[in-house]
């Protein structure tokens, strides 16, 4: 019997042992890298600044990537790993802001900014994740509405201006016969008198 409970012992040694291994293992190896997307749609209009807001978490050193897709073809934005460097793209430069937790901001959009947005998260022992958002850019309604308005009183200017013209032309117009008649009307009578007058002397 004693050397059973000897064996019982070992036994509930090595597998302590063996816990204790398998602990200090998962504690070192990498949990992975998740991403989470708040707000997938958003819907900006013209020369607004939009944030892209994402979180990711990971127990390494992450390398994040944002790519736009549209119909105009796919564009790389921005590359950075956290506490390192940033890489921003030449057509984006001045337009992005990066922040610490893989969110970026961009800044007076345009139609051409609207399409898919992707983040790539990479942690350095290879691990990734990915998201993506949706943007929507519309132009600015007033604008148009500002135009028709500044056009609306522009010809309602004209028309007031031609109103006016024909007023004053139709007034000269009736002023004019007016004189005419009075003329007529003098010189009708003049004739009428001198013919009055040369039949008496006959």
């Amino acid at each position: 019997m004693r050397p059973l409970q000897g064996c019982r012992g070992r036994g509930v040694v090595v597998g302590t042992v063996t816990l204790c291994l398998a602990a200090g293992w998962a504690l070192q190896t990498p949990g992975g890298v998740s991403l989470v997307v708040p707000q997938p749609n958003i819907n900006a209009t013209v020369a607004q600044n939009i944030l892209l807001s994402v979180e990711y978490s990971c127990r390494g050193v992450a390398t994040i990537e944002w790519k736009h897709v549209s119909s105009w073809g796919t564009t790389k934005i921005v590359e950075w790993k956290s506490g390192n460097y940033v890489n921003i793209s030449t057509v984006y430069k001045g337009r992005v802001t990066t922040f610490e937790n893989g969110s970026i901001q961009l800044l007076n959009v345009g139609m051409r900014d609207a399409g898919y947005y992707f983040i790539t998260v990479t942690e350095e022992y290879g691990t990734n994740t990915y998201g993506t958002i949706i943007v929507n850019v519309y132009e600015i309604i007033y604008e148009d509405l500002h135009f028709v308005a500044v056009l609306f009183a522009f010809l309602a200017a004209v028309s007031a201006i031609l109103i006016c013209f024909m007023w004053l032309c139709n007034k000269s117009l009736h002023l004019f016969q007016k004189k005419t008649t009075h003329k007529l009307t003098g010189i009708s009578l003049r004739m009428q008198s001198r013919y009055r007058v040369f039949k008496a002397e006959f």
